[in-house]
């Protein structure tokens, strides 16, 4: 687990991946599905441990890869995004180099929106990214 300590970061046995973008993208999720409880997530998701939820939000384990689409579907999430974050846990460096080779870049469910929106409003003409449309993109995140 990752405690403030000052201005830095350390971390705390028991809990490897506490802090990572899967434990964040948990604990926000679940919020957001309340009345729904973790509990039932976790049994919706096939976990026969009912705490499983809490240990990957806690960062105390990571989540099994092959448990993705039974959470993604439980959380009513997009199955890549929460494949990638569960890539990114850790120890998985050989695995996500096998990924990007064979498969390229994963492209999220929501992405493709994006995509297919840019390629029907420049009429498919396949436009390069310039400094105006980079800027305009991030403006609309305000970055």
């Amino acid at each position: 687990m990752l405690r403030a300590a000052g201005n830095e970061l350390i971390m705390i046995p028991g809990a490897p991946f506490s802090g990572s973008a899967l434990s964040q993208f948990l604990t926000k999720r679940i919020l957001e599905l309340r009345p729904k409880s973790q509990r039932d997530i976790g049994i919706e998701a096939g976990f026969t441990n009912v705490n499983m939820i809490s240990l990957l939000k806690s960062g105390r384990t990571k989540l099994p890869l092959d448990r993705v689409p039974a959470l993604a579907k439980a959380l009513k999430s997009d199955p890549k995004r929460l494949f990638l974050l569960a890539l990114q846990q850790g120890g998985n460096e050989t695995t996500n180099k096998a990924m990007e080779e064979v498969f390229g870049t994963v492209v999220t469910d929501h992405e493709v929106g994006w995509l297919e929106e840019i390629r029907s409003a420049s009429g498919h003409t396949n436009p390069r990214l310039t400094a105006r449309s980079r800027t305009a993109i991030r403006g609309i995140f305000r970055k």
